[in-house]
């Protein structure tokens, strides 16, 4: 099979990316191959391949957004699940022994793997996954409709909910990419009341026309208070403005898994119950519940397709912002 995989961790201009040849993977006891059909592209890619995260497993191939057609199956796994189209996500896999899996907050799992980081993931033509972490897919909705919805959609809603937003509340979102743009459908669909913060022109123009209340620079102050605020961004230096921007009690959820340092702050910023939450991973229950949300809002992923052979570029794209939505590759 064709792939991409992290040669060396460098900056995406540096070229850490290498394309070739390499044996299709075989599925173990309880697992599937999945034959690819799209990818999107994720932030998290990106730090992976850069190296804001520390390589877990050299050589790797990223990818954590995938959609496909399961063609075969390892021991334990129903033959009968060949021909069905299924997503595979960041979470590969959980022990579902420690603490936090039996307490039901898998997402804190002591030893969880994760697709496209621990494994092998979805810039390749086929990718084995846990059987139990594939999740089915509605029938309907393209490939490349769905495939942002398997991180940048479930982690999206993730933060969405660990914001607390209050029916009918002011929602802030920092940073408009492929994640913050699901998720301000979601909210809006809710009845919540949307302010977008971004640098990009292009990105406030896709905020407007999905019915934002209004879009402006990643640092300047939204109209009126928040109730609740999201981060997408990466961008450490943002918390103070997001925190200056929330109403009393307000909540600020971080949704990344990779964020700069954050600059010193007096504790005015938090002064009268303002929060700040981080955001880790996600359930197969968050992936449930938004699968179920999207069918019935229903979602639109603003898609950029890339040819598979081209996911380098896709990633450099990315880096410079220069597209609105997600990125997605094409098999």
């Amino acid at each position: 099979m064709r792939a991409w995989w992290v040669e060396r961790p460098a900056p995406i201009a540096e070229g850490p990316l290498r394309f070739g040849e390499r044996p299709d993977p075989e599925p173990g006891p309880g697992q599937v191959r999945v034959r690819v059909r799209a990818c999107a592209v994720c932030r998290t890619d990106l730090h992976v391949v850069e190296g804001d995260l520390d390589v877990h497993r050299p050589h790797v191939v990223p990818g954590h957004e995938v959609v496909g057609v399961i063609e075969a199956v390892g021991d334990g796994v129903d033959a009968a699940r060949v021909g069905q189209r299924v997503g595979v996500a960041w979470v590969g896999r959980t022990c579902g022994v420690c603490r936090y899996c039996r307490r039901g907050d898998e997402n804190l799992c002591a030893e969880p793997t994760f697709t496209g980081w621990d494994t092998d993931g979805g810039y390749a033509e086929a990718v084995v996954a846990d059987a139990g972490f594939v999740h089915p897919l509605p029938d309907g909705p393209s490939d490349e409709q769905l495939a942002p919805l398997l991180c940048a959609g479930i982690i999206g809603y993730r933060a969405l909910r660990r914001c607390d937003l209050p029916p009918g509340g002011r929602l802030g979102i920092y940073g408009f990419g492929g994640s913050a743009h699901l998720t301000a459908q979601v909210a809006l669909w809710e009845g919540a009341t949307v302010h977008v913060c971004t640098r990009s022109a292009e990105a406030q123009a896709l905020a407007l026309e999905l019915g934002c209340a209004s879009a402006q620079g990643a640092a300047d102050p939204p109209p009126e208070p928040l109730d609740a605020a999201i981060l997408f961004a990466p961008v450490g230096e943002l918390v103070p403005s997001a925190l200056a921007a929330l109403d009393r009690g307000g909540i600020l959820a971080i949704a990344g898994i990779h964020l700069s340092d954050l600059p010193s702050m007096p504790y005015a910023a938090l002064f009268e119950e303002r929060q700040i939450r981080s955001v880790t991973a996600n359930t197969r229950t968050d992936a449930a519940e938004l699968l179920a949300l999207a069918a019935e809002i229903p979602l639109r992923s603003t898609v950029v397709t890339y040819p598979f052979e081209h996911a380098d570029r896709a990633l450099a794209d990315l880096a410079a912002d220069r597209f609105a939505g997600a990125a997605v590759l094409q098999m």
